[in-house]
């Protein structure tokens, strides 16, 4: 697939531009397929953005719009903000040249506000197109307390996307998006709660702004999303499916129930690779035998043992002709 055809012309010239000359465009910054994107490393919990070269060419190749970094699939929380900036402005510089200025956005997500900006001021070298920043992680927090985490952000000079991830963090409930969505430095909200109720009340708080987009993460309810009204999908089998993925986004856009359907199909059936190690050992476990990530791991991750990939390989034998090549 040509590269550069995951979304019109519009959707895909945005960030940095947009960024200096005025608000950025969520909705056109969330459009298409989103990789939220393994680290790939050179040795173990080293982000490496040379290690990163072969799966950017292969993502861009099979029409990604756009990448997320250092989110769950990133093994985020698991670096320390000093390993950020190098990875983050390496990468993006390179897929900004496969792709024509693709956007990249990274998530900040930390504890507490006071590192949330750390993280930010370590990444703003690498020019985000938006950074990504889920409620506070670890202790329960007030609505208010959730507000004024967001609010300090609004001095960086950089749209922020709102990340719900429920598994990790505090929930975004949905008096929380509605007050989130009138932010001004705030763009968009990627739900990955897997709840389609929450999702289409996101949807709803983000069309009160022409400005504002929504994106899917949750790869089982890709399609259910784009029906309610998503602007893209950020699935984090897309590493894996990246070809399929986009083919989903576009055969819904096209009108091709039949052929989008069969791509949500295909996403399924490759989620059971978790049934043999969840997470994202099995992903670089995959990718490696594919000659396009080293297997390393952040700890305390270890990497996929010698039996583990075999029965990876065997279970996602079937789906050989899309996944990912170099």
């Amino acid at each position: 697939m040509d590269g550069q055809d995951s979304g019109t012309d519009g959707e895909r010239r945005t960030g940095k531009g947009s960024q200096r000359e005025g608000q950025a465009d969520g909705r056109a910054l969330l459009a298409g397929v989103m990789i939220p994107l393994v680290t790939p490393m050179d040795r173990p919990g080293r982000p490496s953005a040379e290690a990163a070269d072969a799966l950017l060419g292969a993502l861009a190749a099979a029409g990604a719009h756009g990448l997320m970094l250092f989110g769950s699939n990133g093994e985020g929380p698991l670096l320390p903000t000093s390993q950020l900036g190098d990875f983050a402005a390496g990468v993006a510089n390179r897929w900004r040249e496969l792709t024509c200025g693709g956007p990249v956005l990274v998530n900040i997500t930390a504890p507490g506000t006071a590192e949330a900006l750390a993280r930010a001021e370590a990444v703003l070298p690498a020019e985000p197109d938006a950074l990504v920043l889920s409620p506070p992680i670890y202790y329960h927090h007030r609505h208010d307390e959730i507000v004024a985490h967001y609010a300090a952000t609004a001095g960086l000079g950089v749209p922020v996307v709102a990340y719900n991830a429920p598994r990790y963090s505090n929930p975004l409930t949905p008096a929380l998006l509605d007050e989130l969505a009138d932010l001004a430095h705030l763009v968009g909200i990627k739900d990955s709660s897997g709840d389609l109720a929450l999702f289409g009340r996101a949807v709803a708080a983000a069309r009160r702004r022409d400005d504002f987009g929504v994106s899917q993460g949750a790869e089982g309810q890709a399609l259910d999303a784009l029906r309610l009204g998503a602007d893209g999908l950020v699935p984090g089998v897309a590493n894996l499916l990246p070809g399929t993925a986009v083919e989903l986004f576009r055969a819904h856009r096209e009108g091709r129930d039949d052929d989008a359907r069969r791509a949500q199909r295909l996403l399924d059936e490759a989620l059971v690779l978790h049934t043999v190690r969840p997470g994202v050992p099995a992903v670089k476990a995959v990718l490696a035998e594919r000659g396009l990530c080293p297997p390393h791991v952040a700890a305390p991750f270890t990497p996929c043992s010698v039996a583990e990939r075999h029965a990876l390989l065997d279970l996602l034998g079937p789906l050989d002709a899309h996944l990912i090549r170099a």
